[in-house]
């Protein structure tokens, strides 16, 4: 069986401290508001004129990142089971970030991790 992707981002999560880093995991998501919002007696919710709104950060930001103490240097990783596969916009993070002095790339597992911050 082949590990997914929220075991591998656990697994480079416990490394990251190990080699002087933190780390946060980046957490993006989607909710709804409106005009109005209601507590039904079933405890549902009624939302008058609905609307989507994205929360958290960026289109395309790694799921990992933080900073190597050491250096200074800002990472980000973006965690992949050995199947994923990086979206467009995934892929133009990282080298945006590669460009300006940071550290970044995709893993599929901690070695991969490891060597995108250089440990």
């Amino acid at each position: 069986m082949s590990t997914s992707e929220r075991e591998i981002q656990n697994s480079i999560r416990l490394m990251l401290p190990t080699l002087g880093c933190t780390a946060w995991r980046a957490n993006v998501g989607q909710a709804w508001t409106g005009s109005e919002i209601q507590r039904l007696p079933d405890g549902s919710m009624f939302i008058r004129n609905a609307r989507p709104f994205a929360s958290g950060l960026p289109p395309g930001f790694s799921d990992l990142f933080g900073m190597v103490h050491e250096t200074g240097k800002f990472f980000a990783i973006e965690v992949k089971s050995q199947t994923g596969r990086p979206t467009t916009q995934q892929e133009n993070f990282i080298e945006f970030i590669n460009n300006h002095g940071g550290l970044a790339g995709i893993a599929r597992s901690v070695d991969d991790a490891k060597k995108i911050i250089g440990g």
